[in-house]
């Protein structure tokens, strides 16, 4: 299965100086593809569009529609998928909305799911659904131990049942290797999942 590749910084070459802090995200020369009005705005927003970066690989495999991440987040935003605090702070994604989000504007059927083990995950991987799953962003290491599950989104798109392996991208991957059609063990990638995400019905 091809699945468009897409960071959530426009340079995916650029995203481990993004990380490192060697570099900041207003100096990305490809900010402006993000749906941005500034590089500022890119700057404040890019490190919380991990959501928005699966989402446009959703509709880029699905719907062969590439629509830029933060143009996405504003209308996601609406619907209270992302919560800007008093101090500034940036809360989101927020589940529930961005489902009423996807559904509304995308017809895509989608839940919320918690508790649940890879198991599940890889079953409806089988039936040829997708996942968005809630994992450590530390994932992009996976031989290290991560101090806790969770806290960053990657796109599940696909199991290689015979090796026990699901297949994904990563928003946050710092090489090509840890972005794009990443293959890990199951039960490797169980240490990083939060055991929960959002399943997107396809089909």
């Amino acid at each position: 299965m091809t699945v468009p590749y897409f960071a959530q910084w426009e340079s995916r070459d650029l995203v481990s100086a993004f990380l490192s802090g060697k570099l900041h995200p207003s100096d990305d020369p490809l900010w402006h593809l993000s749906g941005a009005s500034d590089p500022d705005e890119y700057a404040e927003w890019s490190p919380h569009m991990c959501g928005m970066a699966c989402l446009k690989m959703l509709l880029a495999q699905q719907r062969k529609q590439v629509i830029p991440t933060i143009a996405l987040m504003k209308e996601c935003r609406e619907y209270g998928g992302y919560v800007v605090n008093e101090d500034g702070a940036i809360k989101g994604l927020i589940y529930r909305p961005f489902v009423r989000f996807i559904a509304d504007v995308f017809g895509l059927q989608a839940e919320v799911k918690e508790h649940t083990p890879v198991e599940d995950v890889c079953r409806w991987l089988e039936q040829g659904h997708v996942f968005i799953a809630s994992v450590h962003p530390s994932i992009r290491t996976p031989e290290k131990i991560p101090p806790h599950p969770g806290g960053h989104l990657v796109y599940v798109f696909g199991r290689d049942k015979e090796r026990r392996e699901v297949i994904f991208h990563n928003p946050s991957g710092d090489t090509r290797a840890s972005q794009e059609q990443v293959r890990l063990n199951e039960a490797v990638f169980a240490r990083f999942y939060a055991q929960r995400g959002i399943l997107i019905q396809l089909g």
